[in-house]
């Protein structure tokens, strides 16, 4: 197969990719029992595999929960335990911010290992502000908020202070997101918040108003508003937060989820239509603001750790950073404890274990070679079933290729360079090729080939 690259025509500069430590981090964060593999905690050996460049597949970005407080009060409808989170407030306003501490645990072992990029995000407000005391909606309770206008700020306030309690303990807190999916309507579950466009967007105002009172907390922005359907409103709800001057000074990007469900109204199916649409939107209307794809998964039953999943995985960060030009790309769960494709790594509550997925190993195809600011340029190949990008920094050149099909392909780079190969036998194999030799794109893989060289010829 014959790759063409041009290195003129670019595109968004990257910044990297993240998980989040959401409804497993308060579990795994207690395992202390030793790895025997690796010799240390079993907690540490998954934060490493994590976010290590150098023993892991180097994720920039840890999403971190701050919790409604149904742990503690026990409200709400919650089949799964560890779909409750802890807050910190205490019933007299004072905060104990030894609380929630496995999942506090497992996010400075992220910063420690290499996360450079923190983001706090909020599912539901704290249950003290919310309209019925829960962290979520009355079940038959539809296109509701759970948060009164007149708790806004208080709101605001508590998503603040624990923001600055974390930057004070040398966290490298980022971004605040204290609106996640308003679109759904969240009456159990899991916590969660409906709003309307508007309605987010005044909650933005409000967070945002607290933020800039914090002389210290002035290089922390805003996330949002992280809607969670990649086809529904994400126009109407970017138009209501950035119209707003005050929530536009303290926002960089646009944060999306990515999901996508099919539907059976074939029309709404053609995911990349969808992108390209809401591309060609903010490209009309904020050009100069980019956009970052803050959480996804592979929502479907079964757990899987082979390569059906890992290929769905690739194809979706494939399209979000060539169709969608996202700066930013985060994966959902890092670890999942259920009978489903979420998860990079699963875990065993039973034993205070852990099983790779190939799902681990295809996200690191991106994560371990593509570096921060990496800039994508024009990448094709004459193959139609290949997917392919390319990213070039300081003298390095990056590609990944996505081949989902059955059958071998070559491809010959021209110079010597390494590949990294992930398929159904391999998991992030590395060998070196040389400027005469085919590089071997195995059936069903995802292989990164990492060259040195500044440019070097085009290929056959």
């Amino acid at each position: 197969m014959k790759i063409s690259l041009n290195k003129n025509k670019t595109y968004q500069t990257f910044e990297g990719f993240g998980a989040s430590g959401a409804w497993w981090a308060q579990l795994v964060g207690g395992w202390d029992n030793c790895d025997c593999e690796s010799g240390i905690a079993v907690r540490d050996r998954i934060a490493q595999l994590l976010w290590s460049k150098t023993d892991g597949i180097g994720l920039r970005t840890y999403r971190y929960n701050i919790g409604a407080g149904s742990a503690e009060s026990g409200k709400g409808d919650y089949s799964d335990k560890y779909r409750r989170a802890e807050c910190f407030e205490e019933k007299n306003g004072s905060y104990d911010f030894s609380k929630d501490k496995n999942a506090v645990y497992m996010m400075k072992k992220a910063a420690e290992y290499g996360a450079d990029e923190i983001i706090l995000f909020v599912n539901s407000p704290i249950e003290r502000l919310t309209k019925n005391g829960k962290g979520h909606l009355n079940r038959h309770a539809y296109f509701r908020t759970n948060l009164s206008k007149k708790n806004y700020p208080a709101f605001a306030k508590y998503c603040v202070d624990v923001t600055e309690h974390f930057v004070d303990a040398g966290l490298p807190i980022k971004y605040l997101s204290p609106v996640n999916e308003p679109l759904w309507i969240w009456n159990g579950g899991q916590e969660g918040c409906h709003y309307s466009p508007r309605q987010a967007a005044r909650v933005m105002k409000s967070v945002a108003a607290e933020l800039r009172k914090r002389d210290k907390l002035n290089s922390v922005m805003l996330s949002g508003v992280e809607n969670g359907d990649i086809r529904w409103f994400n126009k109407s709800y970017t138009r209501e937060m950035l119209r707003l001057p005050e929530v536009r000074k303290c926002v960089d990007s646009v944060d999306v989820h990515s999901y996508f469900l099919h539907s059976p109204l074939p029309f709404t199916n053609d995911r990349p239509a969808f992108l390209r649409r809401y591309r060609r939107w903010m490209d009309r209307h904020y050009p100069d603001i980019p956009v970052k794809m803050s959480e996804w998964c592979h929502m479907k039953g079964g757990k899987d750790t082979g390569m059906e999943s890992a290929l769905e995985t690739a194809r979706v960060i494939y399209e979000d950073i060539s169709i969608l030009n996202v700066t930013s790309w985060q994966h959902w769960i890092a670890c999942s404890i259920y009978d489903y494709c979420d998860g990079l790594i699963y875990i065993n509550p039973d034993y205070k274990s852990f099983e790779m997925t190939k799902r681990y190993y295809v996200t690191g195809n991106f994560s371990k070679y593509i570096p921060f600011g990496a800039v994508r340029f024009e990448a094709s190949c004459d193959d139609g079933d290949i997917m392919l990008l390319g990213f070039k920094k300081d003298g390095k050149t990056v590609l990944v290729i996505i081949n989902p099909t059955e059958k071998e392909k070559e491809y010959y780079p021209g110079r010597n360079c390494m590949i990294s190969v992930t398929d159904e036998k391999f998991s992030l194999a590395e060998k070196n090729i040389t400027k005469d030799e085919a590089a071997k794109i195995a059936p069903r893989s995802v292989t990164t080939v990492i060259i040195k060289e500044d440019s070097f010829e085009d290929n056959k």
